[in-house]
Formats: structure tokens, C-alpha cells, sequence
């Protein structure tokens, strides 16, 4: 059952960034995760209900909310972004698995900790990876094209998804996925609302493929998706999970191919192995700061 469904996850999870790929034809991105994150926290706050979730204090309640503008606003918002941009639907997807990397750099540079050799070394290897895969595209060799917008809104997507990933490794873990994750939607509301206004695109050409990728986006990668990464993170450990997640950018770079043609250079596809290399070995080396249940407890309830 466990090899079943870490199977179903890595499929599930590889169609993130094609399906705002496929948004390009659609929809403008912004107001599509307006909606997404809108029925998304709806359909997992109801079943938080149903099942009788406890909800968390109102301090809790705002350290998910303000964990949500970081990974759901932030983050979607800055990676559909890129992809709208021109970003490679599965480099993007690779920059999304480095966030690893920038929470090492973070412990290391702004709070001093010591990292391992190996924390080092893995640092090193997927940075060098990325730079062999970014390399073609930003000099325009490769078959995409990857513009200092599109760049810049990959990066700051990264910085977000690792500040919020370290939050709720160390705050907010032992809540309800489905509480969780309904919170965390609504926090990303208003960043989607403002990005909407600034971007100023309202582009909905309200056909059936916009509104099944919408479904499949609330359904599919938000509900069954994250259900299934609490599940393995529980059953399988820390270290199986981080290599499934490993396994999620080379499938998205196919399927991207194989729906949108997209294709990578010889030197990226190195960078790709090398960089998923550098970023498992820093994801085993490195420890994300955590607070102990009874220090928690005191501070939130």
C-alpha cells in the first residue's frame, strides 16, 4: 500500500507547475488561485468539520493564516508568475524541491548554526546545479527563455515556501492537515487579491479545461495531495519522503514535454541529476529548528 501511494504522490505532485503551464491558454494566474485558494480552504474547513477537527487557538489560528501568505500567496503567486513569464514548467519545478537549500544557507548565514561537511557539500552540488540548468535558458540557449522578471519571481518563490516550510516544521506541525492547510488557503487570499489589482490581467475564457484544472487543483493537488504527503511524512519518515519529493521535478519535466513540448538542453539535464543529488544530500544533513510540545503548548494556548 505505502509503495502505491508514494507512487499516486509523486504523480499527483508533478502536476503543480502543468497545471499553471496550462493556465497560459486560460486563464490569467492570479485569479485563478484567487478562486483555487478560496474553495480550497472552503472544502478542507468543512471537512475539518465533519470530521470534528479541533481548530486552534486564535493565536495559532493567526501563526497559520501568516504561514498561508508565505505559501500560498507568496509562493504560488511569485511561481505562477515565473511560469506566466516564460519559466520552464519543470525548472520550475526543480526550484521549488531547493528550498531546502535556502533554509541551510538561512540557518547558517543568519543564525550561525554549523553545518556538517555533508550539509556543506550538498549546499555546493545544488547550486551548481541549478546554475548548469538556468545557464542555457538565461543565455539563450536552451529552447526556453527565462527573462530577469520571470527569475526574479522563481527566487522570491523559493524564499518563501522555505521561511513558511520552517514555520510550520516548528510551530505549527502538530495540527489537523486539513485545519492547517484550510487556514493556511485563506491566509493567501489577499496576496492573490492584490497581485489580481496590480497585475491588472482578468483573464477567464471560462472553458471546461480551465474549470478541470481549477478542480483538479483544489481536489487533486490540495485535498488528496496533501493528504498523501502528512500520510507518507508519518508512515514512511523524513528521509522517504525527501527522496519522493526528489522524484517530482525530472516527472514534471516530462510531462511538460509531452504536453507542452518543452524541452532541456543537454547541460540541463546534468544540472537537473545534479542538482536533485546536492539537494537530498542537504536535506539529510540539515535539521530544521524545532520547538519542543510542552514550550508549544505555553506559547499559543
Amino acid at each position: 500500500m505505502s509503495a502505491i501511494l508514494s507512487a499516486l504522490f509523486v504523480l499527483i505532485w508533478s502536476t503543480g507547475f502543468i497545471v499553471a503551464k496550462g493556465l497560459l491558454f486560460h486563464a490569467a494566474p492570479q485569479p485563478f488561485l484567487v478562486l483555487r485558494m478560496l474553495l480550497t480552504a472552503l472544502l478542507l474547513g468543512a471537512i475539518a468539520h465533519v470530521r470534528r477537527d479541533r481548530w486552534p487557538a486564535k493565536a495559532r489560528v493567526w501563526s497559520h493564516l501568516m504561514t498561508g501568505v508565505l505559501l500560498n500567496g507568496v509562493y504560488l503567486c511569485f511561481a505562477y508568475t515565473a511560469i506566466w513569464q516564460g519559466m520552464p514548467a519543470g525548472i520550475m519545478a526543480l526550484l521549488s524541491s531547493t528550498q531546502p537549500v535556502g533554509i541551510a544557507a538561512w540557518l547558517y548565514f543568519a543564525r550561525g548554526e554549523k553545518l556538517s561537511r555533508a550539509g556543506v557539500v550538498g549546499l555546493a552540488v545544488a547550486i551548481a546545479g541549478v546554475v548548469c540548468v538556468l545557464e542555457p535558458d538565461l543565455a539563450n540557449g536552451g529552447t526556453g527563455h527565462i527573462n530577469a522578471v520571470g527569475l526574479a519571481a522563481a527566487i522570491l518563490a523559493v524564499i518563501g515556501m522555505a521561511v513558511a516550510t520552517t514555520i510550520q516544521k516548528s510551530r505549527l506541525s502538530s495540527d489537523p492537515v486539513s485545519v492547517s492547510a484550510s487556514l493556511q488557503n485563506a491566509g493567501g487570499i489577499p496576496i492573490a487579491l492584490v497581485a489580481t489589482v496590480l497585475d491588472g490581467d482578468n483573464l477567464w475564457d471560462g472553458s471546461v479545461a480551465l474549470w478541470g484544472l481549477l478542480a483538479w487543483s483544489v481536489i487533486g493537488l490540495s485535498a488528496i495531495g496533501v493528504s498523501l504527503v502528512v500520510w507518507l511524512s508519518r508512515h514512511n519518515g523524513p528521509t522517504k519522503m525527501s527522496a519522493l519529493l526528489l522524484a517530482v521535478p525530472p516527472l514534471s519535466a516530462l510531462e511538460a514535454y509531452v504536453l507542452f513540448g518543452e524541452q532541456l538542453a543537454p547541460l540541463q539535464i546534468v544540472g537537473f541529476v545534479v542538482a536533485i543529488a546536492g539537494v537530498f544530500l542537504t536535506r539529510i544533513s540539515v535539521k530544521l529548528p524545532r520547538m519542543s510540545l510542552r514550550r508549544k503548548k505555553s506559547i499559543t494556548r
